[in-house]
């Protein structure tokens, strides 16, 4: 959806919203609704994952897309908090904490003051662990690729040395619109890729591929390379044997921005990489949230037109008859109440059945955890030799263990729980859909009136970020109980 006719859905709700201010304190209700509305048209965002292994040219490509060098791209890894680049005015920075802490926010000059500001946060050299406990990092930036509503998000890259990171990014993709993944000639795609890929393709609604470095193969090279790719996705990954892949070279593009020059951008492959994005992937969301935000204000105003039509009936029929329905509408509403409070039994025993099997479920993930620390114990206690072997070495590799595994089985859980309350919620949320519609429906009867059935409730969702971005992890934990790796070695 271009920016006009946006600007046009919107013009007409806040008109909407100024008429039903003027009908007063009876229309709040919908008026509010309306003003939640057209707030959710305005911050209609398009959210894109950048993916990719360590070093296959993740930040070149966003710096490219963005026009200049605004994301670190140093040999070390990022941590596991997302940085999500946005519309902004000017170049600036905005960190978020998880704890009471007041936001960190930074106006920069240039492009090489906001990625010195950057690194302090967003690199493993200089928040290890996220030590500095940052919950997000929102970059503002002027480049007209996010002017449409596009959100670049930079995640960590896999296959580095911190497993947590991975996982990370896995558990955040849901929450993701499209994710754009990089791979390289140089391999062109490993092991650790294909099985990332695996899981990726669960969790994300749009995937496409990228191949970096083009412009250091010849045509043969890239013809080749291009068939691999695709033989490995189909056979491996199960994508479509029509999956495009855009070749593109990531440096050459972040030149072509430096200069200026339009040719060297095309030649780079990223003019036909932002057209896609933007003419494609965020106009087909924006379009959507459109339709959405129609619809449902078409639902407001019926609400709205049903309560003028009810108080116009009232007014015009005589006193008698008038009572005479309300009274036949008032029982229609005992009963009602009698419906719900039968309900409200229900829902009170699937609550408790719910948390049962929660609390069996935290069960068996203690059960695993207990089990899989034991393993990474008795692992390193075979790995090393006895003179290596100390407390301090143990320590080190269950810390090391802990964070991938926890942020694995916590993005699981989330599933879990999710999924059980869509079971437990679903048969709820329709009884209360036709509790509030019968209500309506009796109304209509009664004033004789036309009756519109409205929108359904939306589904239950939970929205997470990473575990590991929301916990501070420490690196350290009580202690071994002295004795027991002495008690582990062999004796004399």
């Amino acid at each position: 959806m271009s920016i006009s006719r946006r600007n046009n859905v919107q013009l007409l709700l806040e008109q909407t919203i100024g008429q039903l201010e003027k009908l007063g304190g009876d229309f709040s209700t919908e008026s509010g609704n309306m003003v939640t509305l057209e707030k959710r048209l305005s911050e209609g965002r398009f959210h894109l994952a950048v993916l990719g292994q360590f070093k296959r040219g993740k930040s070149t490509l966003l710096n490219a897309l963005l026009g200049e060098a605004v994301l670190p791209t140093a040999v070390v890894p990022l941590t596991a908090i997302p940085t999500f680049v946005q519309a902004g005015q000017e170049l600036s920075v905005k960190v978020l904490f998880e704890d009471k802490k007041h936001p960190q926010e930074y106006t920069a000059k240039n492009s090489r003051q906001l990625v010195a500001f950057l690194c302090d946060y967003v690199t493993e050299t200089a928040n290890p662990a996220n030590q500095l406990n940052v919950k997000q990092v929102e970059v503002f930036h002027p480049a007209e690729i996010l002017r449409n509503g596009v959100v670049l998000i930079d995640t960590p890259g896999i296959g580095s040395t911190f497993k947590h990171n991975t996982e990370a990014t896995l558990n955040f993709l849901p929450q993701c619109d499209a994710a754009m993944f990089l791979v390289s000639a140089d391999p062109p795609i490993t092991e650790v890729e294909i099985e990332f890929l695996k899981q990726v393709r669960q969790k994300v609604p749009r995937l496409f591929f990228i191949l970096n470095k083009a412009d250091y193969l010849t045509e043969q090279e890239k013809k080749e390379i291009l068939s691999f790719i695709k033989k490995v996705l189909k056979e491996q990954v199960g994508a479509d044997e029509t999956t495009h892949i855009f070749c593109i070279s990531a440096r050459l593009g972040l030149q072509a921005r430096g200069d200026n020059d339009k040719n060297l951008w095309s030649k780079s492959g990223l003019a036909e990489v932002e057209k896609y994005l933007v003419d494609f992937l965020a106009h087909e969301k924006t379009e959507a949230l459109r339709q959405a935000a129609r619809k449902k204000a078409a639902d407001i105003l019926a609400e709205v037109l049903m309560q003028i039509q009810l108080s116009v009936k009232s007014l015009q029929m005589p006193l008698d008859d008038l009572e005479e329905r309300l009274k036949i509408f008032r029982e229609k509403l005992t009963e009602l109440r009698r419906s719900k409070l039968s309900e409200m039994d229900i829902l009170e025993g699937d609550k408790k059945r719910t948390h049962e099997f929660l609390e069996d479920h935290a069960e068996q993930l203690r059960r695993k955890s207990r089990a899989y620390l034991k393993g990474i114990f008795e692992e390193t206690f075979s790995k090393l030799e006895p003179e290596q072997l100390s407390e301090g070495a143990i320590e080190r590799s269950l810390a090391d263990a802990i964070p991938g595994f926890f942020e694995h089985e916590a993005g699981k859980s989330t599933q879990v729980f999710q999924d059980k309350m869509q079971q437990v919620l679903g048969p709820h949320r329709e009884k209360l859909n036709k509790l509030i519609d019968s209500i309506r429906q009796a109304a209509a009867e009664l004033f004789d009136i036309p009756y519109k059935q409205v929108q359904a409730t939306q589904d239950f969702e939970i929205a997470r970020r990473p575990y590991w971005v929301s916990h501070q992890w420490a690196r350290s934990f009580r202690r071994i109980p002295r004795g027991v790796v002495d008690k582990l070695l062999p004796a004399g």
